[in-house]
């Protein structure tokens, strides 16, 4: 056999080991010395001693064979990598949740706290699928959905105090349109009364004809509609009492 065939082969080996070992401090010893990486060495060794005690056939084949293990470790360590992504996305979304849950934001706002735990439930459910990039996704959509109930403790307003302005947040991750908006506990806490909002707003939205278009980042104003007291931007870390 030609020998000068053997030797690009050995060279490939080489170059696939070194490679590996050059990402190998990002990467956990227990994910980087795995058994195709482990045996891709052992294969490229046998390989450099065939080929120094003149067998290069046999040194042909333990190089093809040491490469094909280089391949398999490759698409282990891409896989496991993955699935620590996975798994570190789906905990920030559980800290997240139980930070949300300490601070009663079922009941302050339901809305969004709805829509982390549907995303969380779909997370866990992609992650039992093994659908991983699917399950990081809905993970970051929890981390989305509770963005606005701040890390700091939440604050009690002056008795009797609403808020008297909203930032508008995007439809995708909190559902913003009128109807919701009145619905909420500290707005109206009744979705039928959506047309104050739109008619003291109307002059805000791109076609005031058209109540729903509503914008990300757009100010609405919250009229008094019963004599409560409002007052201020509504902020996701203060408590507000509900409307009756």
């Amino acid at each position: 056999m030609n020998r000068r065939l053997i030797i690009p082969a050995l060279l490939l080996v080489g170059i696939q080991v070194l490679a590996f070992a050059a990402v190998g401090d990002e990467v956990p010893g227990s994910i980087r010395n795995n058994r195709y990486f482990l045996e891709s060495v052992r294969l490229a060794n046998l390989a450099e001693q065939a080929y120094e005690e003149g067998d290069y056939d046999a040194s042909s084949r333990y190089s093809e064979e040491a490469v094909r293990y280089a391949e398999l470790s490759d698409e282990y360590v891409t896989l496991q990598l993955k699935i620590k992504e996975t798994d570190d996305a789906i905990a920030a979304a559980r800290r997240r949740m139980d930070y949300a849950a300490s601070v009663n934001a079922a009941s302050r706002f339901p809305a969004e706290y709805g829509q982390a735990q549907t995303a969380y439930g779909e997370a866990r459910t992609f992650r039992s699928a093994e659908s991983w990039d699917e399950a990081i996704g809905a993970a970051n959509r929890v981390l989305t959905a509770l963005a606005y109930i701040g890390g700091d403790a939440p604050t009690l307003g002056a008795a009797g105090t609403l808020p008297a302005q909203y930032t508008v947040r995007p439809w995708s991750s909190y559902g913003d349109c009128f109807w919701n908006i009145a619905g909420r506990s500290w707005v109206y806490n009744d979705p039928w009364k959506w047309k104050i909002l739109y008619d003291a707003n109307k002059s805000k939205i791109p076609n005031p004809n058209n109540p729903d278009l509503i914008e990300p980042g757009m100010i609405l104003d919250i009229p008094s509609i019963k004599g409560e007291t409002r007052q201020g931007m509504w902020s996701a870390n203060q408590n507000y009492s509900s409307m009756r």
